[in-house]
């Protein structure tokens, strides 16, 4: 998928060695695998231990963002630690990165973020876990969508076959769905699961394309450093969004009450919790991570070739059922990942070759003029 402008954006990333990019780039994959693999299957472990808080599950998606103030430090005082070794620098850059102007995107992105993780959680409480990550990879459709419309990724028919496909798969769930209702959900509450959690793939769609386009408009230099800051906005945001549900709601009166029913104890209840956050955290940090060291897509792919991992871990340890057309639609997803892959692989070398070219054509003139 073609990207217009994208090489004014990297050159807005700030100077960033190709050695760093590739640490970076492996990093934050291995933080979106750890956080889209462990989430989902800790806040689904939630409910099944007779958790009934959505605003509460909600906040546990973003609530980990302080865990960033750390890695925020220690950049802050390396920077700090730079200047006083230049004291003779004319144009000391300021400790924080974060503008105005990005501050108040940033916000409005989180309680977006925010909005999604309600109507996620909500799905999930009445969905098997394996059901709603094939639902979930249906967001790649609404990525290219949404990243067409904002960033001006153009389609290619690699990209059009995979949302075809993946709409496909989506229907195929759609339309046998209820064979695989857990036990006390009743067939409306499973339905109302379905559409919720398609709900919450099409917003995050356009999530991932907003944060790019955020990256853009920045007018500024991007460092790690800057991406952390915007991540600590926008988690902040999302959970005040869920704090305010959960004053409403009265969830933090029902914590405790909750707790102490846990047929595994109190001390499990709390662990679920704290862990669901935690790798919550690292999954939204390593999105806007791989967004900024490369682009919005590979965000998208990432969350759904984990889709099978997610599948096998719910059917080893919450033993869900892998029916007939949970595996035509899993199928289906991973056809229609692979075509956007090997699109963009094609596409890639083809720039590759067209660059090479030219720098050729370029050199061969400037030996016709020498001699």
């Amino acid at each position: 998928m073609e990207v217009e402008g994208q090489e004014n954006y990297h050159h807005n990333q700030g100077h960033m060695g190709p050695a760093l990019k590739r640490t970076l780039v492996v990093l934050n994959c291995l933080l979106m695998t750890l956080g889209n693999t462990g989430g989902p299957l800790l806040l689904r472990l939630y409910f099944l231990q007779g958790g009934h808080r959505i605003w509460l599950s909600g906040f546990l998606e973003t609530a980990g963002f302080p865990i960033l103030l750390l890695p925020l430090l220690l950049s802050y005082l390396h920077r700090l630690r730079t200047q006083t070794q230049n004291p003779n620098q004319t144009e000391k850059p300021n400790l924080i990165s974060l503008t105005p102007r990005l501050f108040v995107a940033c916000a409005l992105i989180g309680l977006l973020t925010g909005l999604d993780d309600f109507i996620y959680a909500y799905g999930l409480a009445f969905l098997p876990v394996s059901t709603s990550a094939i639902l979930i990879s249906s967001q790649l459709a609404f990525t290219a969508l949404f990243a067409f419309l904002l960033v001006r990724q153009r389609f290619t028919p690699f990209s059009v076959n995979a949302v075809a496909l993946l709409v496909v798969g989506a229907i195929v769930l759609g339309l046998h769905a209820g064979s695989d209702r857990p036990e006390g959900v009743t067939r409306g509450e499973y339905y109302r699961g379905f559409f919720l959690t398609l709900g919450a793939a099409a917003l995050y769609g356009l999530v991932l394309p907003l944060v790019e386009l955020t990256y853009r408009k920045a007018k500024q230099a991007i460092t790690y450093t800057l991406v952390m800051e915007m991540q600590l906005v926008m988690g902040f945001f999302a959970t005040v969004f869920c704090v305010v549900g959960m004053l409403v709601n009265k969830d933090f009166q029902a914590i405790q009450g909750e707790a102490a029913n846990n047929k595994h104890g109190e001390a499990q209840y709390y662990a679920v919790l704290v862990w669901a956050a935690i790798f919550w955290q690292l999954f939204f940090l390593g999105t806007v991570g791989v967004i900024f060291c490369v682009n919005t897509l590979l965000a998208g792919i990432i969350i759904s070739v984990f889709i099978p991992v997610v599948e096998i871990l719910a059917v080893i340890f919450f033993g869900e059922k892998f029916t007939s057309e949970k595996g035509v639609a899993l199928v289906l997803s991973l056809w229609g990942l692979a075509s956007y892959s090997y699109g963009e692989y094609k596409e890639n070398k083809e720039k590759k070759l067209e660059k090479e070219k030219k720098e050729m054509e370029a050199t061969l003139r400037a030996q016709i003029t020498t001699v």
